[in-house]
């Protein structure tokens, strides 16, 4: 857990805003409100959940979980991925309410108010936090981008995946899935 000192908004302040069915986080006290995803966003974060559920439950990996469900990096760090993955070896970060650290797997599906979010504060903040693996998936471009810490905890492209091609995950050894299950049909 990242224990620097900061201002801004902090994790108390966040669970006192009222409820309005948007996304709201925290990235280094800057509070980030986002409207609720689209459907292309949906469709890959359902398709890609299944799946990933099916393996982790199978194999007794750990425990997967799906939107909203706050992950507190600090108490000015607060994000809710769209899917997160923890090991058995790690459960001890879950808590009644919330994860306490960084999960060993997260996944973020892109939509159009959030891509830059995803890709440059949200990949900085996994990478440093220690989020052993940060997927990427953008149903524009029907492509899913695996990342993993490398020595140095910087991340390390893994693969880019679309089509036929099968995803490849270090967390989750053995997961197999082509990368076109992900999205389903386009919408038009």
């Amino acid at each position: 857990m990242n224990t620097t000192t900061k201002t801004g908004m902090s994790y108390s302040d966040l669970t006192h805003l009222p409820e309005d069915n948007k996304r709201h986080e925290l990235i280094d006290g800057e509070h980030i409100m986002t409207p609720s995803p689209n459907i292309p966003h949906q469709r890959a974060t359902g398709n890609l959940y299944i799946r990933l559920y099916t393996f982790v439950s199978e194999n007794r990996l750990g425990e997967i979980f799906i939107a909203p469900l706050d992950v507190v990096f600090s108490p000015y760090d607060v994000v809710e991925p769209d899917i997160l993955f923890i090991s058995n070896e790690r459960v001890g970060i879950l808590t009644l309410n919330n994860v306490q650290g960084a999960p060993d797997l997260v996944v973020e599906v892109i939509s159009p108010n959030t891509e830059s979010i995803d890709r440059q504060a949200k990949f900085q903040l996994y990478e440093r936090c220690g989020v052993s693996e940060y997927w990427i998936v953008d149903p524009s471009e029907r492509v899913v981008d695996v990342y993993g810490l490398a020595a140095g905890s910087r991340y390390e492209t893994i693969g880019r995946f679309a089509g036929a091609e099968m995803i490849q995950s270090r967390a989750l050894s053995g997961f197999s899935c082509r990368a076109e299950e992900v999205f389903g049909q386009e919408i038009e």
